[in-house]
């Protein structure tokens, strides 16, 4: 018996194929439908942790499912349906391989990209004197090659995309465009609730009808950083850390136990009190986001909670 998804083998009907990612495993079935099963796993420095957090797959995946039914007027999206809080099931696109990267705050990536002395971020020169997490004029697009597995993303500016033939001048424009609306009506979200958009990325491909449709997740913790809205001000003027909303907060207790996935570092021992503070976290995270109450769907056996939720799936 489990309460955390850890791993899942399912054999659907009219099953393809199956793909594994750090958090997702993701089963193509025929007629172009994918089941994306959101399990338990928590990741950093591109690393799989060794222990599952408990209810953090029902997070993501209902926070990504809001977002995406608050803003399919902007674009079609992949979403189909949720028959389990850990599962969306939607049709199938081939992916565009890059990341579109909005920043809003000079945070992060862009940030240490700046303090290095470094000014034209993918196309996007950077004014001088400013501070991290200093927010930009506008928004910014920097977007980033998506990797093969083991490999990091990397920044490419609108013309090299364009010279490698990744996508066309015009579809660019257009995944450029829609960004920046999603990450409008993002921060829209967001600062109903208290909260500041700071950076997020939007994954796009094309359905069987060749139209462009936003997929994957957005505006989750896990693809997104936040600010707090009612701190930022003061923390920024006197020049201090800002309180996030995100996984970081996971990311700085592995550094503060010795691991940021490098070589011949060792994951720190995930304790019951961790893993349960990391899971209180993300309900948080939630809560925060949705401005709801999460409700925890108690289940003695997640997968067999599965299986009986998409019945009409399985053999």
């Amino acid at each position: 018996m489990s309460q955390v998804l850890i791993d899942s083998n399912f054999n659907f009907r009219n099953q393809i194929s199956k793909y594994v990612g750090k958090v997702r495993d993701v089963y193509e079935l025929k007629n172009d439908i994918l089941v994306m099963i959101v399990s338990d796993r928590i990741s950093a420095f591109d690393v799989v942790m060794p222990k599952g957090i408990k209810s953090k797959g029902q997070v993501l995946n209902q926070i990504a499912i809001e977002m995406l039914n608050m803003t399919n007027d902007i674009i079609d999206n992949w979403l189909i349906d949720s028959p389990d809080p850990n599962v969306s099931v939607g049709k199938k696109c081939d992916p565009i391989k890059i990341e579109m990267v909005v920043r809003g705050f000079l945070s992060g990536h862009s940030y240490r990209f700046y303090d290095s002395g470094q000014r034209n971020l993918c196309g996007n020169i950077l004014p001088e004197n400013m501070k991290e997490n200093d927010k930009f004029k506008s928004p910014i697009v920097t977007p980033a090659t998506k990797a093969e597995k083991g490999f990091h993303d990397e920044d490419i500016s609108p013309k090299s995309i364009i010279e490698k033939n990744i996508i066309d001048k015009n579809d660019y424009e257009y995944l450029h465009e829609k960004s920046l609306e999603l990450f409008k009506r993002g921060t829209e979200l967001a600062s109903k609730n208290g909260l500041i958009l700071v950076d997020t990325k939007y994954e796009f491909g094309y359905d069987s009808n060749g139209n462009i449709n936003l997929i994957d997740e957005i505006h989750t913790p896990d693809s997104s950083r936040y600010f707090y809205k009612d701190s930022y001000d003061d923390l920024q003027i006197k020049g201090e850390k800002q309180k996030q909303l995100s996984k970081e907060f996971f990311r700085e207790w592995l550094i503060k136990n010795g691991f940021q996935g490098k070589n011949n570092q060792i994951i720190p021992e995930m304790t019951d009190d961790v893993v349960e503070m990391v899971s209180a976290r993300y309900i948080e995270l939630y809560e925060q986001l949705t401005g709801k109450k999460f409700k925890i769907i108690n289940s003695d056996n997640i997968i067999e909670r599965i299986n009986n939720n998409l019945k009409e799936f399985i053999i």
